[in-house]
């Protein structure tokens, strides 16, 4: 591996274009995909980025993921060529440069868990410079990055906020500090050695990071963006008191899209609230309360090989702009927009999102299980833990909950990523339902809780 600080874009410039030179070399077009399914690293963020400017597009594979999962995403996103960490670390090193643009012409291919069972590819295609450089100087005029800043990787490259900063520090000029994998004591020694002042962290990152930090080493920082995740209180009020209000940001925003910003000014204004619309967006509601959120060219998007889904994501405003949801509810209030739950088929758990309909579809699998939901619980920890209830085929035999209950952990240890299996499982004779026969996940955690039957 390379060494944990890229000091200058130069050296960035040199890597990536040696990384494009070696898939050129491996046959590879504008427009091709490429897996990427690596440790984050320099040449992780290199290669990824020597993609993108030659107009190829990484679909980035989440490491935690089990091998069926990453089979199924390869076998959807049908890439040209598999990168595991040897390819990455050759790419990097390989004898040919090849031409580069100055913009990255698109965004990686990520997946999100599907709100149906199966993930969906978030595509953007392939850009014009024109667009390319719309599409990242907004990113970079938005956050005041410079040559002058060093960004600190703490999330895992394969997300798409981590990548996203890294870049963008590197396209102005600056410097990357890249740890690796997170582990706090590391991460938090490559802070203390190299002095970051540009960071992003889902909120269980740094309440990690603090923890293991009770000497407060770590409080200089011109700018710590913070989303992925509700931030509880006391981490945000422990971030704000070593860094101080200004250096304190947050932003709402999804695989799909990003939708607001949120400044230490707008915190004041609006407490609770995620702040206002990004630069060149805005925001709508339906009658539903769902949030639309108009979005410039650039940042369109499609679910790849999925046309209704994605014709359900997007439609025209009157005034004849395209506007997309990802069906989270909210309020604006004065032009902030305040949250009420992100939607009902997603769990948000260490930053990560969990789409439940993935978890059942496996979980239906196990012998024995009749039904199943899957639904987020309030945690000190993780922000929401997976949670399951399970109805058992033979519902009155009710000396077979632990081996159910075995059974189901079992399957889900063998066929998720460790990040959505459930943390409890409960067993019931039933699951609750509305008036309407629909199973709503936001109220199982309190409805389970007052019911009289197995625990």
């Amino acid at each position: 591996m390379t060494a944990a600080v890229v000091q200058r874009a130069g050296l960035a410039d040199e890597a990536q274009a040696r990384s494009a030179g070696w898939l050129i070399n491996s046959g590879l077009r504008p427009g091709d995909r490429l897996a990427i399914s690596a440790p984050s690293s320099l040449d992780y963020l290199n290669v990824a980025l020597g993609a993108l400017r030659s107009g190829m597009i990484p679909v980035l594979i989440n490491t935690s993921l089990l091998k069926d999962e990453v089979e199924y995403i390869l076998s959807d996103a049908r890439p040209a060529i598999v990168m595991g960490e040897h390819e990455v670390v050759a790419a990097t090193k390989h004898h040919r440069r090849a031409a580069l643009s100055r913009w990255p012409l698109g965004r990686p291919m990520a997946y999100t868990s599907g709100t149906t069972g199966q993930p969906k590819g978030v595509y953007s295609g392939v850009l014009s410079e024109t667009e390319a450089q719309s599409l990242w100087a907004e990113e970079i005029d938005l956050w005041g990055i410079t040559a002058a800043d060093t960004y600190v990787q703490i999330g895992p490259l394969y997300h798409s906020a981590p990548l996203r900063f890294a870049a963008c520090v590197q396209l102005a000029g600056g410097s990357v500090v890249v740890p690796g994998p997170f582990q706090a004591e590391r991460t938090l020694k490559a802070i203390l050695e190299h002095s970051p002042s540009v960071g992003f962290a889902a909120p269980i990152h740094l309440k990690r990071l603090f923890a293991v930090d009770p000497d407060d080493a770590w409080t200089d920082m011109r700018l710590l963006a913070h989303a992925g995740a509700p931030c509880p209180p006391e981490v945000s009020a422990e971030a704000r008191r070593r860094f101080g209000d200004e250096a304190v940001w947050e932003f709402y925003g999804s695989t799909e899209g990003q939708f607001t910003v949120c400044s230490p000014a707008d915190r004041l204004a609006a407490p609770g609230s995620v702040g206002r619309a990004r630069p060149n967006r805005r925001l709508r509601l339906d009658d539903d309360g769902h949030i639309w959120c108009t979005a410039p060219p650039a940042a369109a998007f499609t679910y790849w090989d999925d046309p209704e889904h994605t014709k359900l994501a997007w439609r025209t405003t009157s005034d004849g702009h395209a506007e997309f949801t990802v069906g989270d509810l909210g309020r604006l209030v004065d032009g902030y927009l305040y949250l009420d739950g992100r939607r009902d088929d997603l769990i948000i758990s260490g930053g990560v999102n969990v789409y439940p309909a993935e978890v059942e579809r496996v979980l239906r699998q196990v012998d024995g299980v009749e039904d199943v939901a899957v639904f987020g619980v309030a945690d000190d920890e993780w922000g929401e833990a997976v949670n399951a209830v399970v109805v058992p085929r033979s519902p009155a035999d009710h000396t077979a909950d632990t081996t159910l209950i075995d059974a189901v952990n079992a399957h889900a240890h063998a066929s998720l990523a460790p990040y959505k299996r459930p943390k409890r499982v409960l067993v019931r004779a039933s699951i609750p339902v509305s008036s309407t026969g629909k199973v709503r996940r936001s109220t199982l955690s309190s409805e389970l809780a007052v019911r009289p039957d197995r625990t």
